[in-house]
């Protein structure tokens, strides 16, 4: 158990996500003005916990394992993988999810003006998709950044 509290790469990833999530619920507010404590356990927005925690962790592996090590080439790959990942298939998932749900909301209009007829058809309610599943760009960049600076101010207190 010990050795858990001692593993800098593990810290500095929790802790760039965490920062990294809590950091939405101000810059959300500065945005719409109005606090949205949700957004501390949801995914995409700015920043991107994903991109900022797999940045701390190649970072600090980086910083303790060395540059040229394969735990640093493992971590840095998967990094890449899940930052394009934020950006491009779950971002896309989202925009889908957004079609899917107007498309469901026409749908439920119009069983609503259907009411009228004499047969009325069963209506079921649809659960809203999740919209916000990914990252534009810029927040994937962000959250890189905010990784490699939550590793290099982590790493001031296993030093």
């Amino acid at each position: 158990m010990a050795d858990i509290l001692e593993n800098y790469p593990l810290w500095a990833a929790l802790v760039a996500i965490g920062l990294a999530q809590f950091v939405k619920i101000p810059l959300h507010f500065l945005a719409s003005k109005s606090w949205q404590w949700s957004l501390l356990f949801s995914t995409g927005g700015m920043p991107s916990s994903h991109s900022s925690a797999v940045t701390a962790l190649s970072t600090a592996v980086g910083i303790r394992e060395g540059f040229a090590s394969s735990a640093f080439a493992i971590s840095a790959i998967i990094g890449i993988i899940v930052m394009f990942d934020a950006a491009g298939v779950r971002r896309h998932a989202g925009m889908q999810a957004e079609v899917l749900n107007k498309l469901v909301d026409e749908f439920n209009h119009l069983l609503e003006g259907m009411k009228t007829f004499k047969v009325q058809p069963r209506q079921e309610k649809a659960k809203k998709l999740k919209e916000l599943l990914g990252h534009q760009p810029i927040e994937v960049f962000m959250g890189g950044w905010l990784g490699i600076i939550i590793a290099l101010l982590v790493y001031l207190f296993f030093a």
